[in-house]
């Protein structure tokens, strides 16, 4: 058996599951999308942007995007404070990947839904 498929059942050394499993949840590719169009973001503006997500949710995505190097924080020492989201280096090289699937989730989504109501 291939080594990579060996890797599949394993969860913890299975870089597939690891990895889409950190950013591959409802918010975070959004948080990853919205980071690249508009570069530099603060909390509130994420969250109006999106919207529908809630502030503990949003709280919990960045700071989980933060952990694996996927999102940079920057605090000011101001009054009130300022902290500022961006992506990192590394997401940046990601980013043409989720654009893909981004892509590719516009083109079918019709058909998606589609096959989905014939299932019902």
């Amino acid at each position: 058996m291939d080594n990579n498929v060996k890797n599949y059942a394993d969860e913890e050394h299975c870089p597939v599951r690891n990895v889409l499993d950190r950013f591959g949840d409802k918010w975070s590719m959004l948080v990853l999308m919205l980071l690249s169009d508009m570069e530099v973001l603060r909390f509130n503006e994420i969250h109006k942007y999106i919207g529908t997500i809630s502030q503990k949710m949003l709280t919990v995505t960045l700071k989980k995007l933060e952990v694996d190097g996927l999102v940079n924080r920057k605090a000011y020492p101001e009054i009130p404070p300022r902290v500022e989201y961006s992506l990192t280096d590394r997401t940046k090289t990601l980013m043409p990947i989720i654009q893909d699937l981004a892509q590719w989730a516009n083109q079918n989504m019709a058909d998606i839904q589609y096959s989905r109501s014939k299932a019902v």
